[in-house]
């Protein structure tokens, strides 16, 4: 009983008007859907160099798109322009940055490529039972 009143009755999560949330997806801008999914590593020293010098670690993630990196938008626009997209969200951060506003910017980019990296890194281990 103490199950079917939590909602772990094996029907999936329940919603206040009786319905199944079956999923949720955040809607991106084009800069927010232009980050590249990089390998970890690559993810943090990006957010690194964010952080110390804006906009740096974004001009270098803008090539990882031309070396493979995937993104939300490259289906839908192609690799160059996914690419230059970056390029200006890194020229953003950088000319912003004197008001504190790319800078911070330049921050919250870092750590979004760090989330997608940990993402794509909990996807890609297997799971053994």
């Amino acid at each position: 009983m103490a199950q079917k009143e939590a909602g772990v009755d094996g029907r999936g999560p329940h919603t206040p008007g009786g319905g199944v949330v079956v999923e949720v997806r955040e809607k991106k801008g084009p800069l927010r859907a232009a980050i590249p999914t990089m390998p970890f590593p690559l993810a943090v020293i990006c957010l690194f160099l964010n952080t110390f010098i804006p906009g740096l670690g974004t001009f270098i993630s803008a090539f990882t798109v031309l070396c493979g990196a995937r993104s939300d938008l490259i289906s839908e626009r192609g690799k160059c322009c996914v690419f230059w997209l970056n390029v200006a969200a890194a020229l953003i951060q950088i000319v912003t940055a004197v008001i504190m506003v790319g800078w911070i910017m330049s921050i919250f980019w870092g750590m979004d490529m760090v989330i997608l990296a940990l993402c794509q890194k909990s996807r890609s281990i297997p799971l053994t039972l």
